[in-house]
């Protein structure tokens, strides 16, 4: 017969009762004592999985947005203007919690018929995708983009280049800042660009031509080379020069990122281009990471995509600064959709509405 393993049981006098290792308890989330979205999101945080983690966000990005030497980068992926996000954005931008904005084209585009005060409308389940095409009915998951709200704001697009000398080469903050200032002075409605005109936030759109405001301008260039006249010259490389040199002034850096996708790494990359300028050229580099971090994205980390991937392995690229060196991260598994408004609503009833 083979030897029998000896078996130890745990001895009840070296039984721990959590408090003497500092852990912290979580609590019952109690319906009585909440008043406040700030009051639900603040109990979330001694709960458990998403829940905790939405009140865990709040508390980063209150102590984010409360650091006087922090700069705050949002960086936006997905249709969360379509969805109808676009006011807590702006409420974003007007309460001073974000500094610099990283979008998607669509974002920006869906966002510009919003603050033209053009309308979405739900899709119905019972439509065919077929007829959606042919009425000009765009479809976004569950909700209806009209091709007239584009062709709408193309004609607007078209008027703001118009005020634009040729000769001038074109980025994406610059054409942002361009569409802020025309609908600030003609139109009532809120909006992103027009809230980040307001406020001076610039707005980077690093793969421009992946949206209908690359499309657009594409269309204004083919026209004036129609009528032989000069197109206008458009450099991404002004956008990456800009906001490195932004950033290089900062002494605390932030980032609040929804979903993932180009705007998250591009806003990310920053510090090592800093770094390698200083090491292959000797001169106008820096050390430079994100000291605070927030994460709302439903991705998991184990398809390998860089949506997914966390904080930590960031920490290896020179991207963020470690939780060893005073590095204070979020991360949601979420909805945006959901968790972006308690997240935004409890801080700001925290800040009660200013920085």
């Amino acid at each position: 017969m083979g030897r029998c393993k000896k078996r130890h049981s745990r001895d009840e006098g070296r039984l721990r009762d959590g408090f003497t290792d500092r852990l912290k308890p979580v609590k019952p989330l109690d319906l009585s004592k909440i008043e406040t979205v700030n009051d639900l999101v603040t109990q979330m945080s001694f709960t458990s999985f998403g829940g905790r983690s939405v009140g865990e966000a709040a508390d980063v990005l209150f102590e984010m947005v409360r650091d006087e030497d922090c700069f705050v980068v949002l960086t936006l992926s997905g249709a969360m203007t379509v969805a109808k996000m676009g006011l807590v954005i702006c409420d974003m931008i007007d309460s001073s919690l974000v500094d610099a904005i990283v979008s998607t084209g669509a974002i920006m585009a869906h966002g510009f018929v919003e603050g033209a005060g053009l309308v979405h409308f739900k899709y119905d389940r019972d439509m065919d995708d077929t007829e959606l095409y042919y009425a000009g009915y765009d479809r976004v998951y569950d909700t209806l983009e009209l091709e007239k709200n584009l062709d709408d704001v193309e004609i607007i697009f078209k008027e703001v280049l118009d005020g634009i000398k040729r000769d001038t080469v074109l980025s994406s903050h610059f054409l942002n800042r361009e569409i802020g200032n025309y609908l600030a002075k003609n139109t009532k409605m809120r909006g992103i660009a027009k809230s980040a005109y307001l406020k001076k936030v610039p707005i980077f759109i690093p793969a421009y031509t992946d949206s209908e405001l690359g499309l657009d301008l594409g269309i204004y260039n083919r026209r004036a080379k129609m009528n032989n006249e000069k197109a206008f010259s458009f450099d991404p490389f002004l956008d990456l020069e800009y906001f490195t040199d932004l950033i290089m002034k900062q002494k605390k850096m932030g980032i609040f990122t929804i979903g993932g996708g180009v705007p998250r790494n591009w806003a990310q990359q920053v510090g090592p281009y800093l770094d390698i300028i200083g090491k292959r050229l000797k001169q106008g580099g820096d050390f430079k990471r994100y000291s605070y971090g927030i994460r709302i994205c439903p991705e998991p980390v184990h398809w390998g995509g860089l949506s997914g991937c966390t904080y930590s392995e960031g920490i290896s690229w020179g991207k963020f600064t470690p939780p060893s060196e005073g590095g204070r991260w979020a991360e949601v598994y979420s909805d945006a959709t959901i968790a972006l408004p308690l997240i935004v609503k409890a801080v700001l009833e925290r800040m009660q509405g200013r920085r």
